[in-house]
């Protein structure tokens, strides 16, 4: 650890522990990169038939017809499963949200104030966006299955489609729910009061103000969604690619009608999560009823087309923005209109990613007024959801843009006006204008060792290839390990925030982990069984950790999301440990007549300070505490503690991120020639794991701000160009590790899965305008692709004025 409290990159310990702080090489790894991993796509049980969705061709109207004759009578087809087959037939000539209301829903994990959809159907007569489905065809081959889906004929009322969040709020805009009245969800508003923001911007000597969107874009997978389901002698059984096994098994028992008892989830390895794989999906559920009807297995997995269509977006949002500030450049006051698009309905999480982007607004500085206007609609496309950094790219995006735009107003340095308002060590604990309390952090050195990191990307001589080139900053607070469990019951959040952890300790000394959070790339495996040794003190190669099974690990109600794994689950972990290692500790001071005090365990024995000779080994103690020998007075058998931890807060993570760019003025062209990034996600379990997560996060940061974005034509068809970035795209990206204990977790962690996404988009545009400040005004949306940012040349001075 270097004097300003940044990781050297060294391996070893923290306080003298063998494992945490080390570079320990992911126990996962070796049955990936061997092919040996089981995905949900791997499955394969006897009688086991596949499954293929129907989806709705267009954007919003109604099903009229649905004649599955065809598809029946074809070669291996066992079952097509309609609309007509879900809602029962008394329900059938009611209206159609009634009729829709009496079939198989799905709930809204998050209720927002006023939110009148609290669940939504897993079949439809009344589709709302390309690509819902309509039907399921299940058949003995996958080729059969999709042969007789083409066989269904469909016919529609079709209806007027809605695209765009502003478009379904203007006057006359068709409605997806004619009988709400309108198209908005909710309008409430979050942290200062809009009056006073006014006020205070009121008395500032400057105000910039900007409508700023950060595209809609999704989760992309290396493995798409897939589902096996079996059911048998009354249980349904599902093989999975999951973030949160019990949160599935909890939304299919109640879509199916079974009790929680009847219903297992099985969590395979997950190739990439992020956010999209955190709950259960309708055509996941239809899968599980295929099953159920059968009597058989069923397999379903998503294609690439499919995903672009039915696997929940993100983002999307408009916010109109204003930053007041005095002419020392002190922040006086920050407010924003969030206007979010649901998309057809709300989904899982509903609003919550546009609240999480009006809690996190005012990132690491310091205002005397900061607040935002908190409003969403519903339109016709899927719906949007869950993808890293849920909604906190958006908040730093804003607020980052209008940040360098004050500092051009005033002719400062970018990093000296950040440096000016950041929240200082000192100052924290501190909770923000929006509510949000953060932890631990020195903010301001961070931001200094990034900028002694930055320098000049490239060979020498580059900078005379007629590109323009420029530097951009972002800073961020980044809200991670989810919870309390009763302030997100006030929060309108359907669920827990709680994690449990199960330590057990074998006869063979050997040690057994388990956690109800899922693995899904991040680690978790690894880094649990790191946690487990030095807070035990027992080798690593002794722990062993079980994770993904609802009938065999403590519950999570919500698994592995929200940067929480570790910070909650290793908070739990934590814990059970200390209680592990005391009992252990008694029993020795017990056998060995000595003071609990005066012990220690090194490698394989318990041991009296000072004595070599006065040990027991831990096998010895494990013996004899699961056969009840020689135990304490009112000491119980065995060795396995049981420990559930509920945050008292969130902790609250720090990052700091710069990008350099090269900017074409004849075509818009941008490249990003050099990343950097500082984080600070308290203690650091594993640095190689943590430097992963940021790397890999901010590739998809590049990706969101250059080249991704799921666009729609008018008439509400998905433009099915997506383009994630390549390795052409993607700088070397340097990261250094920062490490501020949190007060708040058991174990000092916060989390860092997140972290690496929420910056990048507004460094890189920091970076364009910077570049090119004749445009630093229309830098507003992203991606910046070479149409965009050509298009803001053209309209600002034309490309042979800024050369």
């Amino acid at each position: 650890m270097s004097d300003d409290g940044r990781d050297s990159g060294r391996d070893g310990g923290r306080d003298g522990g063998r494992y945490v702080g080390a570079r320990v090489p992911r126990r996962e790894d070796a049955r990936l990169v061997r092919g040996r991993a089981r995905f949900a796509g791997d499955v394969r049980l006897p009688g086991m038939v596949h499954a293929v969705v129907v989806r709705s061709p267009i954007a919003h109207g109604r099903l009229v017809r649905c004649d599955t004759k065809a598809a029946l009578a074809a070669g291996g087809v066992l079952d097509v499963l309609t609309p007509a087959d879900v809602i029962p037939a008394d329900a059938a000539p009611a209206k159609a949200a009634a009729a829709e209301a009496a079939g198989p829903r799905l709930p809204c994990g998050e209720i927002a104030p006023g939110q009148q959809a609290v669940d939504y159907p897993v079949l439809a007569e009344t589709v709302r966006y390309a690509g819902q489905p309509v039907a399921l065809v299940t058949a003995r081959g996958e080729a059969a299955a999709r042969d007789a889906a083409d066989l269904i004929d469909l016919d529609f009322e079709e209806l007027p489609p809605v695209i765009g969040v502003e478009a379904a709020l203007a006057e006359g805009a068709p409605l997806l729910y004619p009988e709400w009245g309108g198209n908005l969800v909710t309008d409430f508003p979050l942290g200062d009061p809009a009056e006073d923001c006014a006020a205070a911007a009121a008395e500032a000597e400057h105000v910039v103000e900007l409508t700023t969107r950060l595209g809609r874009v999704t989760p992309y997978p290396m493995e798409p969604r897939g589902i096996v389901a079996s059911f048998e002698d009354g249980t349904l059984t599902v093989w999975t690619s999951t973030q949160a096994p019990h949160h599935v098994r909890d939304h299919l028992a109640g879509a199916l009608g079974l009790s929680h008892g009847r219903v297992r989830v099985l969590a395979c390895d997950v190739g990439g999560g992020f956010g999209g794989k955190e709950h259960v999906y309708p055509d996941e559920v239809l899968v599980c009823l295929a099953a159920v009807r059968l009597g058989r297995p069923v397999r379903w997995v998503e294609s690439r087309a499919e995903h672009l269509t039915a696997t929940l977006p993100a983002r999307d949002a408009v916010h109109r923005a204003r930053l007041a500030f005095d002419g020392d450049g002190r922040f006086r006051a920050l407010y924003c209109d969030v206007l979010g698009d649901l998309g057809a309905h709300p989904s899982n999480v509903g609003i919550s990613p546009i609240a999480v982007t009006a809690l996190t607004l005012p990132g690491p500085y310091r205002f005397d007024r900061a607040g935002a206007r908190i409003r969403a609609a519903v339109t016709t496309t899927t719906p949007t959801g869950s993808y890293r950094g849920f909604g906190q790219p958006e908040a730093t995006w804003t607020r980052e843009r209008l940040v360098d735009e004050a500092a051009r107003v005033l002719g400062m340095d970018p990093v000296e006006i950040r440096l000016r308002n950041l929240v200082g060590p000192g100052e924290l604990p501190y909770t923000s204008r929006t509510w949000l309390p953060y932890d631990s952090g020195d903010y301001p050195a961070a931001l200094r060792a990034l900028r002694e990191m930055v320098r000049p990307p490239g060979p020498p001589g580059r900078s005379d290839d007629g590109r323009r080139r420029g530097i951009g900053f972002s800073c961020h607070v980044e809200a991670t390990g989810m919870g309390p469990s009763e302030e997100m019951r006030r929060a309108g959040t359907q669920s827990g925030g709680y994690e449990t952890a199960v330590l057990r300790m074998e006869q063979d000394a050997s040690v057994v982990v388990s956690s109800g959070v899922a693995a899904i790339g991040q680690g978790i495996e690894t880094t649990l069984a790191q946690l487990a040794a030095d807070h035990v003190g027992v080798p690593l190669e002794r722990v062993r950790v079980l994770l993904g099974d609802t009938a065999a690990t403590p519950y999570s109600p919500l698994g592995s999301i929200a940067s929480r794994a570790l910070a909650v689950g290793g908070g739990a972990l934590v814990r059970a440990a200390a209680r592990l290692r005391e009992k252990i500790t008694l029993i020795a001071a017990h056998q060995l007549e000595a003071s609990p005090a005066d012990l220690e365990i090194v490698g394989d024995v318990v041991r009296v300070k000072g004595d070599p000779s006065a040990v027991r080994t831990l096998a010895e103690i494990a013996v004899s505490a699961w056969r009840a020998w020689d135990l304490p007075e009112g000491t119980g058998p065995g060795l396995e503690e049981r420990v559930t931890y509920d945050p008292p807060a969130y902790t609250c993570a720090f990052g700091a991120h710069a990008a350099a760019v090269a900017v074409d003025p004849a075509t818009g062209a941008v490249e990003v020639e050099g990343y950097w990034a500082v984080n600070d996600c308290g203690v650091v379990v594993n640095p190689a794991i943590v430097e992963g997560q940021l790397r890999g996060g901010i590739v998809q940061g590049i990706g969101m701000a250059l080249t991704e974005e799921l666009a729609y034509t008018p008439g509400g068809q998905p433009v099915m160009d997506y383009l994630p970035p390549g390795a052409p795209d993607v700088p070397d990206i340097e990261v250094e590790l920062v490490q501020t204990p949190s007060p708040v977790t058991p174990g000092g962690m916060k989390g860092v899965g997140e972290a690496g996404v929420i910056g990048p988009p507004a460094a890189i545009g920091n970076a364009v305008a910077a570049a090119v400040p004749a445009i630093a005004g229309r830098i507003t949306g992203t991606p910046l692709t070479p149409q965009a940012v050509w298009s803001a040349l053209s309209a600002e001075t034309g490309a042979r004025d800024i050369r």
